[in-house]
C-alpha cells in the first residue's frame, strides 16, 4: 500500500485551489460570451427570475466541458510557475525526487477531471442541450410581437402585411 506523501498533498492543494478559481473564471467568461449570442431572446420578454435561472443553469452545464480544459491548463501553468518562482521545484529536485514523482498527484487529479469531463460530455451535456433548446424556443415564442421590426413592411404572418411605425 502506497502512502500519500506530503509532497503529493502540497502539490495537489496548490493545484486544486488554482483549478477551482480558474474553472469558475473561465466558466464565467464563456457564459458571458455565450450570453451575447442570445441577448435578443432575453431582453424585453418579461421573463421571470426562475426562467432566467434555468437559462443560466443549462448554459453553465453545456459549457462545463469547454471550461474544464482551460482551467486545467491555467491551473497547471500557474502552479508550476509559482513553484519555480519560489524555488520549490529546485528544492524538490535537490532532495532527490524526480519530476515525475513530484507531479504524480497532479496527473491523478487531471485523470479524475478528464473522467468528469467525459461524463459531462456524454450524459449531462446532451440533456442540458436539449433542455436549453426547449427553453430557448419557449422564450422566443413568449413574446413574438417583439420580433416585428419597426418602419418596414413585415410579412411574417400568413396573408397579412404589417407596417409598424413605432413600438
Amino acid at each position: 500500500m502506497r502512502l500519500i506523501k506530503k509532497l503529493d498533498i502540497f502539490m495537489l492543494r496548490q493545484f486544486m485551489m488554482l483549478f477551482t478559481g480558474a474553472f469558475f473564471i473561465s466558466l464565467f467568461v464563456l457564459m458571458m460570451q455565450f450570453l451575447w449570442r442570445y441577448v435578443d431572446e432575453l431582453i424585453g420578454k418579461g421573463l421571470s427570475m426562475e426562467v432566467m435561472a434555468q437559462f443560466f443553469w443549462y448554459m453553465a452545464l453545456m459549457l462545463v466541458p469547454t471550461a474544464l480544459p482551460l482551467a486545467v491548463l491555467l491551473a497547471s501553468l500557474i502552479t508550476m510557475g509559482n513553484l519555480g518562482e519560489s524555488s520549490e521545484l529546485t528544492a524538490i529536485k535537490a532532495s532527490g525526487v524526480s519530476l515525475l514523482k513530484s507531479v504524480r498527484a497532479l496527473i491523478a487529479a487531471t485523470c479524475v477531471i478528464a473522467a468528469t469531463s467525459f461524463y459531462f460530455q456524454n450524459v449531462v451535456g446532451p440533456n442540458a442541450n436539449m433542455s436549453f433548446r426547449q427553453l430557448l424556443l419557449s422564450m422566443k415564442q413568449k413574446s413574438p410581437e417583439l420580433e416585428i421590426p419597426e418602419e418596414i413592411f413585415y410579412s411574417g404572418i400568413p396573408n397579412c402585411n404589417l407596417y409598424v411605425q413605432r413600438k
